[in-house]
């Protein structure tokens, strides 16, 4: 089932649309680059079932929203902070995918306190946390055909690991296990996260256990029941 992004509200000098779906406690899901909110049209039904609200946005120059002409991760983390202020969301869970990770530790790392408990998948802290094929591919991409989003990915972040210490909520960290995220770099988040558990998906790429797949919905059912 598809989730429309209906609702519009504007933060941080852009209008982000989202979708909204189910009663309860509510749980923030961001996506990443290049994406959509549509990338959780599965989780959004494990969740909304299981007795959540769950907020959907597009990021900024995603899905429904307007584009720009550059991007950059902290105005993203702005974004989601002052969205869930906007809301009036107290302490809600979140969950970021790739992009929407970084956002969600850079927005806890600027705003400690935000959010109740937080769930990222496939997150790295600088560009060299990715594969360097990837990143070369990538590269080469935008070479001939620049996009302000690829830049972004190629550029961005740059998370001091030693900030990741302030962030004391509980954190739950996947990765699959060939994704393109090195393996190296999700051990020095698990090092330096203080309430962290990382779960390691068998056989599933940077993507395959979410879009479409139940199994990241069950991992968050379990992680914001018992946080």
């Amino acid at each position: 089932m598809r989730y429309e992004a209906s609702e519009v509200v504007t933060v941080n000098g852009v209008a982000l649309h989202y979708a909204v779906i189910g009663e309860g406690r509510p749980v923030v899901l961001v996506h990443g680059n290049g994406e959509d909110h549509s990338l959780f049209d599965t989780e959004i039904g494990q969740l909304a079932r299981a007795g959540y609200k769950v907020y959907a946005p597009d990021s900024r120059g995603h899905g429904a929203n307007e584009r720009l002409s550059e991007y950059h991760y902290d105005d993203m983390a702005e974004d989601m902070y002052q969205f869930i202020q906007a809301l009036g969301l107290s302490k809600p869970a979140f969950y970021g995918h790739s992009d929407g990770g970084i956002i969600g530790l850079l927005l806890e790392i600027h705003h400690p306190g935000t959010l109740g408990v937080m769930a990222i998948s496939g997150t790295n802290l600088s560009p060299e946390g990715i594969e360097a094929s990837f990143v070369e591919e990538f590269t080469e991409l935008n070479r001939t055909n620049p996009n302000p989003l690829i830049t972004l990915m190629l550029e961005e972040p740059h998370i001091d690991p030693e900030s990741l210490k302030a962030i004391t909520i509980p954190v739950l960290v996947t990765v699959g296990e060939n994704d393109l995220i090195l393996r190296s770099e999700t051990g020095t988040i698990m090092e330096n996260l203080p309430n962290a558990r990382l779960v390691v998906v068998e056989g599933a790429d940077h993507g395959s256990y979410i879009d479409g797949s139940e199994i990241m919905g069950n991992l968050l059912l379990d992680f914001f029941a018992k946080a």
